[in-house]
């Protein structure tokens, strides 16, 4: 794949932003996980009204520009186009919707994976990175039951593109992920930054 060779070791997922809380407050957490080293986001967000996604969008890739990091985004095609990032996650729905590649080349395409179907359409599609998940048991989907590391390895295994182990993933499962074939680690709490009232 196209980005293969320069593609991270770690892959920030943002969490919701806290409601009522000003989105200002989400863009210093997000710049702190940029000066961390950071230098691939996935923009999440799914609560936010498109006009609010786009102004936070807007203000993410700003900072992300500074660090030299890739902002992708958890919305349309259109969108991305419109705000200039870097390009589109796809959640598994949404890959399988998809009968072809959403972007050109330029453009990155993430997709969401949590079996061997999704992982062999986004081989059909040409998606640049993947996510398996959830790998280990996760306070973000604790009714779905984790792969496991053996599972995982499995589904890795069915792809040359780079896949990044999702789903309680922290610094101390790195070593772990990169042995069971995953190009890295994406993850939100472990990688969003706390910052101190």
């Amino acid at each position: 794949m196209t980005y293969s060779s320069n593609l991270p070791p770690t892959y920030l997922v943002t969490p919701e932003p806290e409601p009522g809380a000003p989105l200002a407050a989400f863009v210093e957490r997000l710049e702190s996980a940029l000066q961390s080293g950071i230098r691939l986001v996935q923009l999440r967000a799914k609560t936010l009204a498109a006009a609010e996604y786009a102004k936070l969008a807007g203000e993410a890739l700003e900072r992300c520009r500074v660090y030299d990091a890739r902002l992708l985004l958890n919305a349309s095609a259109d969108a991305v186009f419109a705000l200039r990032a870097d390009g589109v996650h796809l959640t598994s729905t949404r890959l399988m919707a998809c009968a072809s590649r959403p972007l050109p080349p330029a453009f990155l395409v993430s997709a969401a994976c949590h079996d061997a179907l999704q992982v062999e359409h986004a081989n059909r599609i040409g998606a640049d990175l993947l996510t398996i998940s959830p790998v280990l048991p996760t306070t973000t989907h604790t009714t779905t039951a984790p792969l496991g590391w053996s599972r995982f390895r499995e589904l890795a295994a069915l792809t040359t593109i780079p896949a990044y182990a999702l789903g309680g993933m922290t610094a101390g499962t790195f070593d772990q992920a990169r042995e069971a074939g995953a190009h890295g680690i994406a993850a939100i709490r472990a990688l969003w930054p706390v910052v101190a009232k």
